[in-house]
C-alpha cells in the first residue's frame, strides 16, 4: 500500500533536514541519534536525498540547455539568410552562434593537448605509473627542469642486446 501524501511529505522534510545536518558537518551517527533511527537507516536516507538532488540538478541543467538551444537557434535563423548571401557580419555572427551551439550541446571535437619536455622535446612517459606521473607534474612548471630518466628504456635495450650479434655492414657492399 503506497504511503500517504502526509507521510511522504514528512519523509521528504526529514531527509532534507538530514542533508542539511550532514552538510553542516554532523556525522551519520549523530544524525541517526537525532532522528532516533539506526545508522544504516540514516545512511540510506542521506544517500536517497543526495541521489534525488543530483537527479533534480541534472533535470534543471537539461531544461536550461534546451532553453538556451532554442534561443541560439532562433538567433541563427535570423542571421542565416544574410550569412548565406555572403554578408560578412552576418557570417561571423552565424559562425559564433554555431560555435555556441556546439559548446552547449557538447559536440565539439576535443582539442589534443601535448606537453613537451625540455627544449620542446619529448617527455619520457611510458608506464602510466602514478609515481612517474607525479614526478612529471612536479617538474612541469620549472623552466630549467631536465627530463627524468625512469629507466624503462634500459630494460628494453638489455633484452634487445641479449643474443644479438653485431651487424656487419660490410657484407652488403660485396
Amino acid at each position: 500500500m503506497p504511503a500517504s501524501r502526509a507521510k511522504q511529505a514528512d519523509t521528504a522534510q526529514r531527509r532534507t533536514e538530514m542533508l542539511r545536518m550532514k552538510l553542516s558537518g554532523k556525522s551519520v551517527a549523530q544524525i541517526a541519534e537525532h532522528f532516533g533511527m539506526t545508522r544504516s537507516t540514516a545512511s540510506k536516507d542521506i544517500s536517497r536525498i543526495i541521489r534525488k538532488a543530483r537527479e533534480l540538478e541534472v533535470q534543471e541543467a537539461e531544461l536550461y540547455r534546451e532553453v538556451q538551444r532554442g534561443r541560439l537557434e532562433t538567433l541563427l535563423l535570423g542571421v542565416w539568410p544574410d550569412a548565406v548571401s555572403g554578408e560578412p557580419k552576418a557570417s561571423e555572427a552565424a559562425r559564433k552562434l554555431i560555435s555556441d551551439l556546439s559548446d552547449l550541446l557538447g559536440v565539439k571535437v576535443p582539442v589534443r593537448t601535448e606537453i613537451s619536455g625540455p627544449d620542446g622535446g619529448e617527455i619520457p612517459f611510458s608506464s602510466g605509473d602514478l609515481s612517474e606521473l607525479r614526478t612529471l607534474i612536479a617538474i612541469s612548471d620549472q623552466p630549467d627542469a631536465e627530463a627524468p630518466d625512469f629507466g624503462h628504456d634500459d630494460e628494453d635495450e638489455e633484452e634487445d642486446s641479449e643474443g644479438d650479434e653485431p651487424d656487419d655492414d660490410d657484407d652488403d657492399d660485396q
